[in-house]
């Protein structure tokens, strides 16, 4: 048995010298050998026959690695489990003694997770934004989804260009009177108010006509993906050469059918449906974001460094990406380092708490992912890329770790779901354009 003697213990890091008797190793490898032994061939032997002074001679050195990895293994997992401790990674194990003629000692360093005390759930008041799904909306996101499916017509009529007016233009951007890649396009079909030009651009096209040639001037945004145009004044000079329009939208049995429906009542009840599955999604994000908050303001306790070095590395390395390719986020522009590491040093923190928490809470309540609920994921992700169902399925069949990076999420929203349950929650009625205003980040 191996003899056990505590180092160090500093809140959640704890240091171990064990020695594990010679023996134990001796007869490990002696396991070994005979292992080897039975399926060992050498010319002049049957199998299974070869006398052990053979087997050892050819297999003693590597029949005791193995026999000592073994038994530092088994030393250290008992130890662990002795003093009912909770790795919260991989412990480290340093050999310093393991000739074959005496004990092997090892030292062993570990840090353990933390223990988390789970707070009253009940005590934690909610308030959850709903909104009903208005007819006018339902009706005006079909209209929009017919007026993107049919091609605008072009206007014949002289008259201004207005907004949900589709323009084909010629346009040369400079910024500084310099000319850049990316700023020039022909025969461009734009969409006015469908925002996706740059600040006032398409509004300073109102009122435009067929011939017009116009000046346009904007600002890049300061968060823009281009570094080098970030914030830059810009000049373009425009052509407008054709002026369009969509076409009308009859709301009818015709258009239903034109969608693939029986009549515009089925069409309406789909997309009713389709929002409101869209609108409680959005109430739920809102809800969730909020209880992690709470959670996070009212569980304090010690975080292991081990997970936090991890978390902020991975962090900190999408934040140095990011300011190579020069998209920061407009709040990180202009810090220092020093400014940003703290800052998401902190989030890191937040995050490996809040997972070890809802990690206690899945525990503690025995809140498990199926083996249903881990196929119909799996099979949700492979239908997401059409054709290569296989290669996904394989991917996460055959790739280590790939099945709990599926598993953990789907455990997360559980266990949330749990919480919520045990929370007062209170309804809170708003419009569905306040409903769709919130930010969905998390």
């Amino acid at each position: 048995m191996a003899k056990v003697q505590v180092l160090k213990q500093e809140g959640l890091k704890h240091e171990f010298s064990i020695t594990v008797p010679r023996q134990v190793v001796d007869a490990q490898k002696q396991l070994r050998l005979v292992e080897i032994s039975k399926t060992a061939k050498y010319p002049g032997f049957r199998p299974g026959k070869v006398p052990m002074a053979v087997v050892e001679q050819r297999h003693g050195e590597t029949a005791r690695a193995e026999a000592l990895d073994q038994a530092v293994s088994d030393a250290a997992e008992a130890a662990l489990s002795e003093h009912k401790l909770r790795p919260a990674m991989q412990p480290k194990i340093e050999l310093v003694s393991f000739a074959e003629d005496k004990d092997v000692e090892f030292k062993l360093a570990v840090e353990v997770l933390p223990e988390v005390k789970i707070g009253d759930f009940g005590a934690i008041a909610l308030e959850r934004p709903v909104a009903e799904v208005e007819p006018a909306r339902i009706d005006e996101t079909i209209s929009n989804f017919a007026k993107r499916m049919r091609e605008p017509e072009a206007v014949t009529e002289a008259r201004a260009a207005k907004m949900g007016d589709v323009l084909v233009i010629d346009f040369d951007g400079s910024v500084d009177g310099e000319k850049r890649d990316g700023m020039k396009g022909d025969d461009h079909r734009l969409e006015l108010g469908s925002k996706s030009f740059i600040d006032t651009f398409e509004e300073q096209l109102v009122g435009s006509k067929v011939g017009d040639k116009k000046v346009i001037k904007v600002t890049f945004p300061e968060a823009y993906h281009a570094a080098e145009l970030a914030g830059k004044k810009a000049e373009f000079a425009v052509i407008v050469k054709e002026l369009r329009a969509p076409k009308p939208v009859e709301l009818n049995d015709d258009l239903a059918k034109e969608m693939g429906f029986d009549g515009i009542d089925k069409l309406r009840e789909r997309v009713k449906t389709d929002m409101e599955v869209d609108y409680t999604r959005i109430s739920r994000a809102f809800i969730k974001r909020k209880l992690m908050d709470k959670l996070a303001d009212s569980h304090k306790f010690e975080v292991p460094t081990g997970l936090m070095d991890a978390e902020f590395g991975s962090i900190w390395k999408q934040v140095e990406e990011s300011k190579k390719r020069g998209d920061l986020p407009a709040e990180d522009k202009g810090k220092s380092d020093d400014e940003l590491k703290k800052e998401y040093t902190n989030i890191a923190e937040r995050r490996i708490r809040l997972g070890l928490l809802l990690a206690e809470v899945a525990q503690v309540n025995k809140i498990e992912v199926t083996s249903d609920q881990l196929r119909n994921a799996l099979m949700e992700e492979a239908r997401k890329y059409p054709g290569q169902e296989k290669a996904v399925f394989d991917y996460y069949t055959q790739t280590q770790g790939a099945m709990e990076r599926l598993r953990a999420p789907l455990l997360e929203e559980k266990v949330i779901d749990f919480i919520i349950g045990k929370t007062k929650v209170t309804d809170k009625k708003i419009t569905s354009e306040e409903l769709l205003a919130l930010p969905e980040e998390e």
